[in-house]
C-alpha cells in the first residue's frame, strides 16, 4: 500500500535550505514534496487554486515580532490552521568562497532575518544590509553573482546547499531566537473544539472606547489565557483594526465554547481560524 504522506505537495515560501522549508518537512513528513514559492501571497495562492495540499508559514519571531503581512493573508485565505512548530533559528554569515569578512560591505537576508540581527549590524558598521526575498535564497543570489564585497545571512544548512562558505556563526541578537511555523489547509471549517487544543480566532470590534476590553472579558473571566494578540488595520477603513488572539489550550472546551460565544456578540464580526494541538 502507497504511503498517503508521499503523494502530499506543500508550499513554503523561500528558496531550498530556508528556515521554512525546515518547518515544512518536519511538520509535514520526509515523503511530502516541498514546493517553494517566492512570496506569502504566492504560498496562499497555490493553496487557493489546489495546487498543493497544504501551506506552512512563518507567523511571528520572538526577537522581530510578527512575520509583516502573514497574519493578513492568513485571515483573508479560504483556509484554516492544523499545526504549529516553533524553530530556534541561528544566523551565519555566508559568502562564496575566496571572500574575506573586511572585504564585505552588503549582506542580502530577508527583512525578519535582517531585524534579527540588528545588533550585527551595529557592531560592524562597514556593512549595509540589503533586503531580498529569503535567507536562503539571498546565498543563492550571492553565489550566483560571485561579487567579491557581498555575503548573506541564511543557516548554515544553507551555505551546505549552495556551496557557500561560513564567516561568521550565530549572529542573531540572542540566542533563544525563535520563529513560530503555522500549518494550514484549505477550507474555513476549523472543525469542533477539542480538550488541549491551542485556538486562533481574528475578530473586528467596534470603534469605541472600550471594546477591547469588552471583547477580552469573557476569556478572562473563564481563565483562559490569551498568548498573543496582534492588531491589524482593515483595509478600507482609515484606522480601524481587526485582532488576531491565540488562545491557549484548555482542559474543558465548554468553556471556550462559552467564550466565543460571547465574543461573537460583542464583535462586529469573528472568525475561528483553528483549532490545533500546540508545540
Amino acid at each position: 500500500m502507497s504511503d498517503p504522506a508521499a503523494s502530499l505537495a506543500i508550499a513554503y515560501q523561500g528558496a531550498p535550505g530556508a528556515f521554512s522549508e525546515d518547518a515544512a518537512r518536519a511538520l509535514s513528513g520526509p515523503e511530502a514534496r516541498l514546493c517553494p514559492c517566492r512570496t506569502l501571497e504566492e504560498v496562499f495562492e497555490a493553496l487557493a487554486a489546489g495546487h498543493v495540499d497544504a501551506a506552512v508559514v512563518p507567523i511571528e519571531n520572538t526577537l522581530a515580532g510578527p512575520v509583516p503581512g502573514c497574519a493578513d493573508l492568513l485571515e483573508r485565505a479560504d483556509a484554516h490552521i492544523v499545526a504549529e512548530r516553533v524553530d530556534r533559528i541561528v544566523h551565519a554569515l555566508v559568502a562564496p568562497a575566496g571572500v574575506t569578512f573586511s572585504a564585505v560591505r552588503r549582506v542580502l537576508s530577508h527583512p525578519v532575518a535582517i531585524a534579527q540581527c540588528e545588533g550585527f549590524f551595529r557592531r560592524h558598521t562597514q556593512l549595509t544590509a540589503v533586503p531580498a526575498f529569503d535567507t536562503a535564497g539571498a546565498v543563492a543570489e550571492i553565489m550566483r553573482r560571485g561579487e567579491p564585497d557581498a555575503a548573506a545571512i541564511a543557516s548554515t544548512r544553507a551555505a551546505g546547499v549552495y556551496g557557500g562558505v561560513v564567516l561568521a556563526e550565530a549572529i542573531q541578537d540572542c540566542a533563544d531566537n525563535f520563529t513560530r511555523f503555522l500549518k494550514v489547509e484549505r477550507g474555513s471549517d476549523p472543525g469542533p473544539l477539542r480538550p488541549h487544543r491551542k485556538t486562533t480566532l481574528v475578530c473586528r470590534l467596534a470603534n469605541r472606547p472600550g471594546a477591547l476590553l469588552h471583547a477580552l472579558e469573557p476569556f478572562a473571566s473563564r481563565g483562559l489565557n490569551l498568548t498573543r494578540i496582534e492588531s491589524r488595520p482593515v483595509r478600507d477603513c482609515p484606522f480601524e483594526y481587526l485582532f488576531h488572539l491565540d488562545i491557549a489550550p484548555a482542559p474543558e472546551p465548554d468553556e471556550l465554547g462559552h467564550a466565543l460565544v460571547d465574543l461573537t456578540a460583542r464583535a462586529v464580526s469573528m472568525r475561528v481560524l483553528g483549532h490545533y494541538r500546540p508545540v
